[in-house]
């Protein structure tokens, strides 16, 4: 009688709830941007459970855990809804105190950090996909979602299909980045992928992820020498918008620019330097 090998043939139980989870939030109306982030922070979540099927006890536990190791209040809140939907699926209601978010901005890169990044490139790709990110205020999300057609360089332009809220937008980017992206598009092979043509993509075929984004600009941020907190978001975001600011900018326009629907997101940037609060106020209070 032939010995039965000994392997295990079985699908991981962690694989199968990640699986039902996303067909859940699928079902839910979720964009997938927002369903790889929920998947990602649920996988973590259930690593540390140690089981598909974690008890609200166990919830509770993952999140005095994320306090206690003093994680950021909106990854905190983050990681509560996804812990949140994830036992909603189960048939079971998680709640959970909600931490009111710090308006403030922490950090930020000056120009002559932006500028420092930008000539640490030495990827015509990596060049054009972060002037394209910063110049156009762009989310990481937002940056992977561009098509060829969403380019328009006659009117230094870009259109933001399904950005965040589900809300098509406008987003312009400078004389720079236009002349990069020329370049680049001239030496770039189209590509389709499901049926659309990405800006960016992957040396190996795919449509870019924002995991790819971020580690690319850590690489160079590293390489210029920066050591600022911040990642690709602050860079993209917070760091346009306050030189915007810093550079006399009105809140309106950097709302609009930023595509923020609550004006009380925008006013987070309101950390002029002083020099520039003076400048402004000898330029517009006179007599």
């Amino acid at each position: 009688m032939p010995k039965r090998l000994a392997v295990k043939w079985d699908v991981p139980a962690t694989d199968i709830a990640l699986s039902r989870f996303r067909r859940y939030l699928a079902g839910q109306g979720f964009r997938e941007a927002t369903i790889s982030n929920y998947i990602s922070v649920c996988k973590i979540y259930l690593e540390w459970a140690g089981t598909d099927k974690p008890t609200l006890l166990q919830a509770e536990s993952f999140r005095d855990s994320l306090v206690e190791r003093k994680r950021a209040r909106s990854t905190i809140n983050n990681y509560s809804f996804t812990v949140k939907r994830y036992h909603e699926m189960l048939g079971e209601e998680f709640s959970f105190p909600f931490l009111k978010r710090n308006n403030q901005i922490p950090h930020f890169f000056d120009s002559a950090d932006v500028r420092r990044i930008f000539d640490a490139v030495d990827n015509l790709k990596h060049l054009a996909l972060l002037q394209t990110a910063f110049y156009g205020c762009l989310r990481a999300s937002e940056v992977c979602n561009l098509d060829d057609e969403d380019l328009d360089l006659s009117r230094l332009r870009l259109t933001i299909r399904e950005g965040k809220g589900g809300q098509d937008g406008i987003a312009y980017i400078s004389d720079e980045a236009a002349k990069t992206l020329k370049e680049y598009l001239r030496v770039r092979p189209p590509l389709v992928i499901d049926g659309r043509k990405p800006l960016f993509y992957s040396d190996y075929g795919q449509r870019m992820h924002r995991r790819d984004i971020y580690r690319i600009f850590i690489k160079y941020k590293k390489r210029a020498g920066i050591e600022k907190a911040g990642g690709v978001h602050v860079f993209t975001r917070h760091s346009s918008a306050s030189i915007m600011i810093a550079n006399g900018c009105d809140i309106l326009t950097i709302q609009q620019l930023l595509r923020h629907k609550d004006p009380h997101t925008t006013f987070r940037y309101m950390h002029m330097c002083d020099e520039t609060r003076r400048s402004n106020y000898n330029k517009f209070l006179r007599l």
